[in-house]
């Protein structure tokens, strides 16, 4: 059985729907079935579905009536095999490393639902959106406060930055209210945390949404259709709360939960030359093939892999590529006494390398003092991070092993091994 069942509900794609499945299909996770469920599309996505599955065993297609977004995703969650649940929508794209973060998050936090963060995407820019500002487990009541200050947030109301446990999906018979034609993933969500015990924010973004025309956001929904739908969903979020919170927390709570009605969707538009607004693709670090033709060029392709390993690891706790190199340095050194070395070490200029070092110190992941220079690691701060870190060393592992074999891979880790010991007597001998 795969572990994940990542369900696609496809409808008129045909322009978009490529891109979604390459994006599952290439990501560095493998573990999962693709149900990509078509429901009445006129266009050519169901002849592009048939397509790919013949090409992948792991795609599953279903053709079928067009009866609603929501009774087509209750039909892939029926037919999901897999231990965990993960939805996208045909238009949007994900991550390369999005399930296998997802997943390791609940595995490793032991939660029923993960909520990831996400990449806002308009035209040729994007924007990184998340609300939640710990990595801890919540509780399903902490989840509700956090939700509570922003309840018409599409971190909270979507479907897909989050990863489901099929059991509870099925225990707890949850499934899309088909009767509904809007709001209906926040209400779904909103059963959901229900029956969550622990729930884990993963500070990271795992998901591309694209803003097309027609979302509620971009239609010019008139006040009539607002109200309509307020007054349909709010009844859900306050029988959420009453079930959430003790009845003397929800009578002095009563009126903040009344604010969602008053409320506006929100999904932090990416706008251009804005403060954390890039270019689509600028957010990820390439790594190109050299053909292995060159000694130079295997290193750089490493370098490449390793930086994007890292890239995760900064990403998650809120750093900077460069800040992430310069705390291996000085993990590596364990007593970094030199300018000079942790450069050298890190890749990275003199210059960027103070820097870095005083945006460590601000958060207290290392102690330095810079006249004379001296920087070690805070372990009891730097948890956190250094749990990251040696994932990031695990992840490029695997990828550079990734067509050897044991006997193989034992001759590269000895390489490196003796070159570094090479580096540590060189460096004892010149201090």
């Amino acid at each position: 059985m795969p572990k994940v069942s990542i369900i696609v509900p496809v409808y008129n794609a045909e322009n978009a729907i490529e891109r979604c499945i390459d994006s599952i299909l290439n990501q560095e996770y493998q573990d999962f079935e693709l149900l990509l469920i078509d429901y009445g599309s006129k266009d050519s996505s169901p002849e592009i579905l048939d397509r790919r599955a013949a090409e992948d065993d792991r795609i599953i297609v279903i053709h079928k009536a067009n009866s609603g977004v929501s009774d087509t995703r209750n039909t892939g969650i029926d037919k999901a095999q897999g231990t965990y649940i993960q939805f996208l929508d045909a238009d949007d794209w994900i991550t390369t490393d999005s399930t296998k973060m997802l997943v390791r998050t609940a595995e490793e936090r032991d939660a029923d639902l993960v909520v990831g963060e996400f990449y806002r995407v308009a035209g040729e820019h994007l924007s990184r959106k998340g609300s939640i500002d710990t990595d801890r487990v919540l509780t399903r009541k902490e989840y509700a406060e956090y939700m509570k200050a922003s309840p018409a947030d599409y971190y909270y109301g979507v479907i897909w930055n989050k990863l489901y446990r099929r059991d509870i999906l099925n225990r707890h018979h949850i499934r899309m209210d088909k009767t509904i034609s809007f709001s209906e993933d926040f209400i779904f969500n909103l059963e959901y945390v229900r029956h969550c015990e622990r729930i884990a924010p993963l500070r990271l973004p795992v998901y591309y949404y694209v803003k097309t025309e027609g979302s509620l956001v971009t239609q010019n929904m008139n006040v009539r259709k607002l109200v309509e739908m307020k007054t349909t969903v709010y009844p859900y979020y306050d029988d959420f709360f009453r079930d959430v919170l003790s009845e003397e927390e929800y009578r002095r709570e009563r009126a903040e939960i009344s604010a969602f009605l008053i409320s506006g969707a929100t999904d932090e538009f990416a706008i251009p030359y804005t403060p954390g607004t890039q270019k689509v693709g600028e957010e990820v670090l390439p790594v190109f093939s050299t053909e292995h033709t060159s000694l130079a060029g295997d290193l750089y392709y490493l370098n490449k892999l390793y930086e994007r390993s890292l890239n995760t690891a900064a990403l998650k706790n809120d750093l900077s590529l460069n800040d992430v190199k310069v705390f291996q340095a000085v993990r590596a050194l364990k007593s970094a006494d030199s300018l000079k070395v942790v450069s050298d070490l890190s890749g990275v200029n003199e210059t960027s390398v103070i820097s870095s070092v005083e945006t460590l110190a601000a958060k207290r992941l290392i102690r330095f003092t810079l006249l004379p220079f001296a920087a070690s690691i805070a372990t009891d701060h730097g948890a956190g991070l250094l749990h990251d870190l040696d994932h990031a060393e695990t992840d490029f592992e695997a990828a550079c092993f990734t067509e050897l074999t044991e006997a193989e891979q034992n001759a590269v880790r000895k390489f490196f091994r003796n070159a570094a010991d090479q580096v540590s007597q060189d460096r004892g001998n010149h201090q």
